[in-house]
């Protein structure tokens, strides 16, 4: 995982971990990208920084489309149970776009079934350019 966190004491730079991300504060846009085996933990990891720099209102693009997982059902519920607490206590979200392998697209929507109660646009997408077209298109809050 490599992020970087600023205006924390710790900032947060991990190296050789499937999951990494960009925060750009001027276009209101977070990108995660995941490429090879996704773990719980590593997801875990990014919404612990997502907490911390609160960009909760920021439009995301995730690229999960070069990205495998063997979590188990336990593990993704357990993620989407906590994304969704996360959204109770937040005003505004911004607009999520997933891009993930069609194989995959099954798995992820039953996720984000448990996330519809968050007022945000949400969609899958099977191509990162349909992705990325999509969310430019959507509000920056």
């Amino acid at each position: 995982m490599v992020g970087m966190v600023a205006g924390r004491r710790d900032w947060q730079c991990r190296a050789a971990m499937p999951v990494y991300w960009k925060i750009d504060s001027r276009r209101k846009l977070v990108t995660i990208v995941a490429e090879g085996d996704v773990t719980r933990a590593e997801i875990d990891s990014f919404l612990d920084v997502m907490d911390g720099v609160d960009c909760h209102d920021y439009r995301k693009l995730f690229d999960g489309a070069a990205s495998e997982t063997r979590m188990l059902p336990d593990d993704m519920l357990a993620l989407g149970v906590r994304m969704r607490a996360m959204h109770k206590d937040r005003h505004a979200l911004g607009a999520l776009a997933i891009v993930v392998p069609d194989d995959k697209i099954e798995l992820v929507s039953r996720v984000l079934g448990m996330l519809a109660v968050a007022e945000r646009p949400m969609r899958v997408f099977s191509t990162l350019p349909l992705a990325e077209d999509w969310i430019e298109r959507q509000s920056r809050a």
